[in-house]
């Protein structure tokens, strides 16, 4: 069975709604315009992130956007907008555009693939 695509996912997170599309959107372009190199697969059912390291994901939800850093617990919160408890994994949840911004992905993104590189 062939591995679905970005785009393809991205149809089917539409259906989830306008919101949840334009919140996916919104972090992969963000993600893209950081980190370079730039590569992106589909796996777990979300798109998976990686610049030379794999370091985040983005997964919609019936209610939100998660954006997923797998060495998360690593990273020492400077802003206080990580989720979880697990030993790797931290997320951010993101419900609107505004939420990008207002939960600082932007600054999030650095620190989770500084302690990507770091563990690999």
């Amino acid at each position: 069975m062939p591995a679905k695509t970005v785009e393809a996912l991205l149809e089917d997170i539409r259906l989830l709604g306008e919101t949840r599309h334009a919140l996916t959107c919104a972090v992969r372009e963000l993600v893209r315009q950081q980190c370079t190199p730039f590569a992106e697969e589909v796996k777990y059912g979300g798109i998976l992130f990686a610049s030379g390291v794999p370091f985040c994901g983005v997964f919609a939800y019936k209610e939100h956007v998660s954006v997923e850093f797998g060495h998360g617990a690593a990273i020492t919160d400077p802003f206080g907008h990580l989720e979880g408890s697990g030993k790797f994994r931290r997320h951010l949840k993101l419900s609107t555009l505004t939420d990008i911004e207002a939960k600082q992905l932007a600054q999030y993104l650095p620190l989770a693939l500084k302690a990507a590189q770091q563990a690999a």
